[in-house]
Parts: C-alpha cells; sequence; structure tokens
C-alpha cells in the first residue's frame, strides 16, 4: 500500500517547495475553477448563449479552470457542442477537464444507477470511455454511490447489510466501470472522485473512503455548508474540518474544495465564509459550483445584506464588494454573487501565503465508522481545533475519541498506550455509552440513560437557556469534576458532570459531557468553555478565551487565524502556552501586547484555571462574521 502511494502524483498542476503551493496562474495560492453542468453544457450549442454567460462572469471573477461536464440525469452532451464549448474556453486561457455526474435522475430523491443490472453497469462505463477520449482530466460530482433497493439490488446483497454491500459494490463499480475503462481509451488520462459533506454517512450508500482512494488518481471535497440548520445540520467549520479530514485520507492528492451558493440567502458573509474556511485548509484550488449560478444568482440587498454590516469592520464588506470596480481599463458594476467570491478569495489569497500547515487536536474516526454523526464540527464551533485522521496517531500529547472510535477494536489498549506514555485522553459521552465495560480497566465509570435539565456551571458561569445532557456516572474520590452543571448548580441540589478527569499510569482520562443535541454545545457559558480548551490545548500551543461561534485555526509556523461566526462583535483573549512578546496582525502588521494577570497555582482542580506562569493573555475585538489572522 505504502507503494501505491509514492506512486500516485497530486493531479493539480502545482509545485511543492518547502510546504508551499506556488502557482502560475491568476492567484498566488491556489487556483479558482468552475464547473458547468452537462445541461447548461448543450445549451452552449447556442453562441449568443455562450458569449454572454462568459462576459457576465469573467467580468466579475477570474479563473483558471473549467469543467465540462458529459453527462447527468441519464443525459450526454454530443460531441460536436463538447468540442466547441472546450475549444471555446481554451481560447479564453483557460485550463480545460471533464466531469461525470451518474445519476439517472436528480429530481426522483438523486436517483443513482443500479450496479447490479448489466445494461445500467455498460451505460456506467461508455460515459467514462467517451468522457476519457474527450479531456485528458475528469472529475466525477457526488452521485458516485448508490441509493437504490430495488428487486435487482435486493437479490445481489443476499444476507450482507446494506453498508457491506454497497461498500464492496461500489468500490469494485469505480475501477471496473470507470477507472479502467477510461484508461484504455487515454492512458494518460486522471480520473478524480469528488465525495460529498455528509461523510459521517458515506459508507452506508457505497463511498469507499479506504479504497477508492488508492485507484483513483485524486479526489476533491464538497465544502458547502449552506444552512447549518437545514437538514444536514452542517456547521460552518465543516468547510475546513473535511479537507483537513481528506488530506488525512489521501496526503497531497486531495485537490480541492467545491462550494455552491445554498446559504447565499442567509447573507453574504455565509457565502463568503465557507469560501474562506475551504481555503484556510490550506487546498491547492476551490472549484465554484457552478457556472451558472455565478452568471445567474444575482446580488439581492434586501437578502444579502444584514444589520451587522452597519456596524463597520468586517472581514467581509458588502458595501464594497457591490460598488462598481475597475477591470481591463472598464469599469464593472457587479451583477452576480461572482463578485463575493473574487473579493473573497483575493483577500484570502493575500493571508494565505503567511500561513503554515494547518494543526489541531487529533480526533480518530477509523474507517466506515459512525456514532454521533459530524460532531466535530460543533467542537470547532466552540473553539477547539480539529484534526480528523482515518488512522490512529502515535507520537502526540494528545487525542480526542468520540463514538466513533467504538468501532475499534484495540480502543482501550491504543488509550491505554498514550496513557503510560503520560499523554491525555479525551473521550465523549458517546463513547463512554459504548465501550462502558471496555473502559472500565482504566477507569470504572458509566454514562446511562439518566438524563439533567441544566442552566448553571456554578463558577464556570450560566447558560442563558435550559438543555439536556447524560448524566455521567463514577466513585468519588477515583474521578473528579472539573467542570459541573445543575439547575441551579450555586445554592442547589445536583450536579453534573461537564468535564470529568482522572488518572491513569503517567497520563490522564477525560470524559467531555456532550448535550443530546449537539447544539447545545453553543450554550455553555465562556467560562466552561475556555477550561475545556485550555484542557485540551497541549498539542496546539494556544488557545481562545470566550463565547461559542468562535473558531481556531492554528499552523506549524507560530501563526494562526480566529474567526468570528456570531451575529455581533465578541471581545476574546488568545492565550499563547509560552511566553512571547507580542502577537503581530498577519495583514495589517497591527501588533498586541500581552495583557498582564496573576498565574493560578497548577495543583489539583486549580490546574484548569486561570493561566500558568508562561502563559501570554491577548486581548482581540472581533466584529461579527470577521476573522483575523495573527502570527507569533
Amino acid at each position: 500500500m505504502k507503494k501505491y502511494f509514492i506512486k500516485l502524483l497530486c493531479f493539480a498542476t502545482l509545485i511543492v517547495t518547502s510546504n508551499t503551493f506556488v502557482f502560475a496562474g491568476k492567484y498566488q495560492n491556489f487556483k479558482v475553477s468552475t464547473y458547468i453542468r452537462a445541461q447548461d453544457v448543450a445549451r452552449m450549442a447556442d453562441d449568443k448563449f455562450l458569449n454572454e454567460t462568459w462576459e457576465t462572469v469573467s467580468s466579475q471573477i477570474d479563473l483558471d479552470k473549467i469543467y465540462l461536464e458529459t453527462h447527468r440525469d441519464a443525459f450526454t452532451v454530443d460531441e460536436k457542442t463538447m468540442k466547441k464549448v472546450k475549444q471555446f474556453f481554451l481560447s479564453k486561457g483557460l485550463e480545460v477537464g471533464g466531469g461525470i455526474t451518474y445519476t439517472r435522475s436528480e429530481p426522483t430523491d438523486f436517483e443513482t444507477y443500479s450496479y447490479a443490472r448489466e445494461n445500467e453497469r455498460q451505460q456506467v462505463r461508455e460515459v467514462s470511455e467517451y468522457t476519457a477520449k474527450l479531456f485528458d482530466d475528469f472529475i466525477l460530482d457526488d452521485f458516485f454511490f448508490i441509493d437504490l433497493k430495488n428487486d435487482d439490488e435486493i437479490a445481489a446483497k443476499g444476507t450482507k447489510s446494506w453498508t457491506e454491500y454497497r461498500l464492496r459494490l461500489m468500490a469494485d463499480a469505480g475501477r471496473e466501470l470507470v477507472v479502467d475503462p477510461a484508461k484504455a481509451v487515454n492512458p494518460k488520462v486522471k480520473v478524480i472522485i469528488k465525495y460529498p459533506n455528509w461523510y459521517d454517512h458515506f459508507h452506508g450508500l457505497g463511498f469507499n473512503l479506504e479504497e477508492e482512494p488508492l485507484y483513483f488518481d485524486g479526489l476533491w471535497t464538497g465544502t458547502e455548508t449552506r444552512d447549518p440548520g437545514s437538514a444536514q445540520h452542517l456547521q460552518n467549520y465543516l468547510s475546513y474540518n473535511i479537507i483537513r479530514y481528506f488530506d488525512n485520507i489521501a496526503p497531497s492528492r486531495n485537490g480541492g474544495g467545491w462550494v455552491d451558493a445554498g446559504g447565499i440567502n442567509m447573507s453574504m458573509d455565509r457565502y463568503a465564509e465557507q469560501l474562506h474556511l475551504t481555503m484556510l485548509a490550506k487546498t491547492p484550488e476551490i472549484i465554484l459550483w457552478n457556472y451558472m449560478q455565478l452568471a445567474d444568482v444575482k446580488i439581492m440587498p434586501q437578502m444579502m445584506r444584514k444589520p451587522w454590516q452597519d456596524l463597520g469592520g468586517n472581514s467581509f464588506r458588502y458595501d464594497e464588494m457591490v460598488a462598481p470596480f475597475q477591470k481591463d481599463g472598464k469599469t464593472i458594476t457587479p451583477t452576480t454573487m461572482a463578485r463575493f467570491a473574487s473579493v473573497t478569495l483575493r483577500q484570502t489569497d493575500e493571508l494565505m501565503g503567511k500561513l503554515g500547515q494547518p494543526i489541531g487536536l487529533i480526533s480518530y474516526k477509523p474507517y466506515h465508522s459512525s456514532g454521533e454523526d459530524f460532531l466535530q464540527n460543533y467542537l470547532g464551533m466552540i473553539g477547539l481545533p480539529m484534526d480528523m485522521h482515518p488512522q490512529w496517531v502515535n507520537g502526540r500529547k494528545q487525542i480526542l475519541l468520540t463514538e466513533q472510535a467504538a468501532c475499534d477494536p484495540q480502543i482501550v489498549e491504543k488509550m491505554k498506550e498514550l496513557l503510560r506514555n503520560g499523554g491525555d485522553v479525551i473521550i465523549t459521552t458517546g463513547l463512554l455509552k459504548a465501550i462502558r465495560d471496555k473502559v472500565a480497566d482504566i477507569c470504572e465509570l458509566y454514562c446511562g440513560d439518566l438524563k439533567a435539565i441544566v442552566n448553571d456551571f456554578g463558577m464556570a458561569g450560566k447558560s442563558e437557556r435550559e438543555f439536556i445532557i447524560p448524566q455521567v456516572k463514577y466513585f468519588t474520590n477515583d474521578a473528579w469534576e472539573v467542570v459541573s452543571a445543575g439547575r441551579p448548580l450555586t445554592g442547589g441540589v445536583s450536579g453534573y458532570p461537564i468535564l470529568l478527569r482522572d488518572t491513569y499510569s503517567k497520563g490522564m482520562l477525560f470524559v467531555l459531557t456532550i448535550p443530546d443535541d449537539f447544539g447545545n454545545l453553543y450554550d455553555y457559558p465562556a467560562g466552561a468553555l475556555n477550561v475545556i480548551r485550555r484542557a485540551m490545548s497541549k498539542d496546539v500551543g494556544a488557545y481562545i478565551e470566550g463565547p461559542a461561534k468562535v473558531a481556531l485555526f492554528p499552523y506549524d509556523n507560530r501563526t494562526l487565524v480566529v474567526e468570528n461566526f456570531n451575529d455581533e462583535a465578541v471581545s476574546i483573549n488568545v492565550v499563547v502556552n509560552e511566553k512571547v512578546g507580542s502577537l503581530r496582525n498577519l495583514l495589517t502588521g497591527e501588533s498586541y501586547q500581552p495583557k498582564e494577570q496573576q498565574p493560578v497555582p497548577r495543583w489539583g482542580y486549580n490546574r484548569f484555571f486561570g493561566y500558568a506562569q508562561d502563559a501570554s493573555v491577548f486581548s482581540i475585538q472581533l466584529p461579527a462574521h470577521s476573522y483575523v489572522g495573527l502570527g507569533y
């Protein structure tokens, strides 16, 4: 397997030097691309449509590459039109690649092809061959999975679970029906699979993250988070976190992120944040889905400009984005979302060149694992910088384990090894429930079906609403509560652990209580969040203090980005776990001086409150939906 990884090269046209991407395109640190659906490519047989849409898009954003889709919803664009449109964009100085969406009918619950039917398998193969004939690289849009349970699929499944059947079926189909046929037609073609944003559910529909990245020439990442309150509950932080996870699955072969217009109805900022977070993960390319959205989604102030813009100081400035600007000697008045993308990516490009490689708190999510789905994105939104890996990572001081880790039969032995080496293991209540009997060899505690309603965190503050948490039970004086909560806790009659600790060998086991509704993590008061962040910052070297919905993005060159997702300004502290003379704003050069603070004795319970002797604390003000890049 190692030889396989070594032989596979990143398909993006980039040069890697000292961990820095160097590009010859229109941007310094990445490429900007877009994608045209098959039905829209077909419309481009009309010269008027082709030229007018290009004028609208190209006047408002610079593009490096365009992907032309050959097939979607059982429709294939004819070869004459494909070649004409390809040549048009090549003449405009763009790179041109291909695309395929293996759907029969998106309006019918995203109906895919049936891979148990030979005639449909043949259709899949023919589309791949046709596309490889036209392009030297092509990308599969989201839908290379199977969501059908027709009689043929039921018969083929036999006694296997749907997950087992689909994982094997699609891993084989990708090689036999897509990659191998394409390379037989065009030996130099690069076949890339694009994965969507719902990664925790992939295995149930056949996306095989363990096997597919080994034989596809690259992968792409869906980073659309849109409205976090919609059916998928994809929190803002996922736009960054999923890139990092896929980077760790296929190092150097994750080609980029993919963002659509979803969420722009919430505000221009929500769209801009998705682009910005995608690029904070240091990915080499972004696809703006899709070309017709860039041409047709109009700027609408009543929907896209929100009240916080009136307060000023925002990172994403609506009024500046929609103002007329000069390009190629012409005055351009912005008309579509393409302008929002252009300004956001230019701004992010300036920052990216100053950042090193992302780092964070390691979170182990084994392949094909389920449990506490997408929790790491909620944790990212309370200021814990996530670094998800599909395999156990050695040599770190801390590791976070959610319920997903329970599918590793050796998980407790791995925990013990880290604890014996003096490290910290942080487990969630979901994992505690899943491995109660096994974890008892480290600490006898459990989390059953009993619940508690809480709103008071004692000296750590109060929440603005009541919410439900699971009750963690333990032996007195064997484990210790670091943060507790009740209703009330101060002057009340009951309290329950929010953060619990126990020692084992040279290390420490923490249990982090996760509310029944993950969104209630945002209701934890700042005092409680500060203790949690501080306890989990050993590998990162810094943490933030303040409310929820403020995220920290640290890098290995002593830089970091702090981003506020709240609708109002926030005051935070950036705490560096060592003595440093100042923090500098990476874009403005402004210098921040450390605050004077009294160290707290580092013993027992107190070790998790206050600041260590060598900590440096800096006060930062962040407007609504804004970020700052810092170096120390």
